[in-house]
């Protein structure tokens, strides 16, 4: 079992009430605006979302979320300021939500959920490290081999326009890398 089942599986077993709503995103909708504050940790039952970045010129897809995923608006999350990124549903989305106070409580509560917390955001970072790597430096074909490496099962849950996106190539390339 890898550190977020281990965590969620806690967190459902956890004595008291930590998923305060469910909420569901229509596709297109926005769960959270840049340049808003967003502390609360969501969980994805169904659907899929993107977390985008935009820097004046265009829009980057920075990370996605689908069925099973943890996430966060992660900057504000940690600081407490509006966040510099957005998050959106690419299609119809249901999401468990839990408010930062109880999540802290949650991980403060017992040692084993603070290492679990701690391997997550861990393997977050060491991600974003990993994409920063592949962006500036790999060819796209070498992108896309290292993203079916890490993360094979995005395939089955983005469509393939947004993993183009992410990859920083058009559809066209991606199709065709995935044929060859």
């Amino acid at each position: 079992m890898n550190a977020i089942s281990q965590f969620l599986h806690k967190i459902d077993n956890y004595d008291g009430l930590l998923w305060e709503e469910e909420k569901t995103l229509k596709r297109n909708e926005l769960l959270h605006s840049a340049g808003s504050i967003d502390t609360n940790v969501y969980f994805i039952t169904d659907g899929a979302v993107l977390i985008t970045h935009n820097n004046g010129n265009e829009e980057n897809i920075i990370r996605f979320g689908y069925k099973n995923s943890l996430l966060t608006s992660l900057d504000s999350f940690l600081t407490g300021k509006p966040s510099i990124y957005s998050i959106q549903a690419i299609k119809k989305t249901k999401l468990k939500v839990m408010s930062k106070k109880l999540f802290i409580e949650f991980i403060n509560s017992d040692q084993e959920n603070m290492q679990l917390w701690n391997s997550i955001l861990s393997y977050t970072i060491v991600s974003q490290l990993d994409r920063e790597i592949d962006i500036l430096t790999i060819s796209p074909s070498e992108r896309y081999k290292r993203l079916m490496q890490r993360s094979p099962v995005l395939f089955q849950h983005i469509p393939q326009k947004y993993i183009a996106a992410y990859l920083r190539m058009a559809p066209e390339t991606l199709s065709r890398l995935q044929k060859s």
